[in-house]
């Protein structure tokens, strides 16, 4: 007796899974358990006794953070999660200097936080009260990103005390496939307040934990993270002009750098 065709199944484009994809799928878990496991400890435990120290537990507790994720990216690649190349950071750290990047993962600060020595950094206010990363960015002295006004003022006054400040203009995650929108607050604290301005420009082939994607939706093949230093923006052309068109001006600068290094990135891939 003869049975109809059944039609076919539209099942998609064939991925082609590679670099022990289904060994990297648990190694991701396990670097996100690692990760809370440790900043809690550390937060918990470690920087509470570093605080006691006053302003030098300040900076104690910043290397201790930066030493932390230096080793955290160690251990992602290690485990095969990613690879990466880090190109002229020895141009970061300089007292007063705001450095701005792009944001295209959720783990782009591991990377300026762990290898930019003693660096502050702007970080979302809901980081202060998260159970997890609420002991170290307390004990770091990181700014939250609002009240805006509050912001404003305490990034102008590390950059005066000579500190180097990491800033992501963005605010958040980039959205795949759409153009960056800079908030103006980063230009606004460089033309205040700094000294030099560099713009860093982050690249993740292929994307990978980028806005609103899960962390267990893991690249068909290894992430390889680049992480460019570009060359200092000239404050001085547009400390001419007044604040609030300075502070359009440049923030179109480094929106159009950034817009930049991802159609050269495009254009390689």
């Amino acid at each position: 007796m003869g049975t109809r065709d059944q039609p076919l199944q539209d099942v998609g484009p064939h991925v082609d899974r590679q670099d022990f994809y289904w060994l990297r799928l648990p190694a991701t878990g396990l670097c996100f358990l690692v990760f809370g496991i440790a900043a809690l400890l550390v937060g918990l435990v470690v920087l509470p006794v570093v605080r006691l120290f006053g302003g030098r537990g300040q900076r104690r507790a910043r290397a201790i953070v930066g030493a932390g994720l230096r080793w955290f990216v160690g251990f992602m690649r290690l485990v095969g999660v990613l690879r990466y190349c880090l190109r002229g950071f020895e141009k970061l750290g300089q007292p007063g200097q705001v450095i701005v990047a792009n944001h295209p993962t959720l783990i782009d600060v591991a990377f300026l936080l762990g290898f930019v020595p003693n660096a502050n950094c702007i970080v979302k206010s809901a980081l202060f009260v998260h159970p997890v990363t609420r002991g170290a960015v307390i004990a770091a002295g990181y700014i939250p990103n609002a009240p805006a006004d509050e912001m404003i003022h305490r990034a102008e006054q590390s950059l005066r005390d000579g500190q180097c400040l990491v800033i992501f203009p963005e605010g958040t995650r980039t959205v795949p496939g759409e153009a960056a929108r800079l908030q103006r607050g980063a230009a606004n604290v460089a033309l205040r307040a700094a000294s030099t301005l560099t713009p860093v420009f982050i690249t993740c082939d292929p994307p990978t934990l980028s806005k609103n994607e899960p962390w267990y939706r893991i690249p068909a093949r290894r992430a390889h993270f680049t992480i460019r230093v570009g060359e200092n923006i000239e404050l001085a052309a547009f400390r001419a002009a007044s604040l609030p068109g300075a502070s359009r001006s440049l923030n179109s600068r480094v929106a159009e750098l950034f817009t930049e290094a991802t159609k050269v990135r495009d254009s390689l891939a």
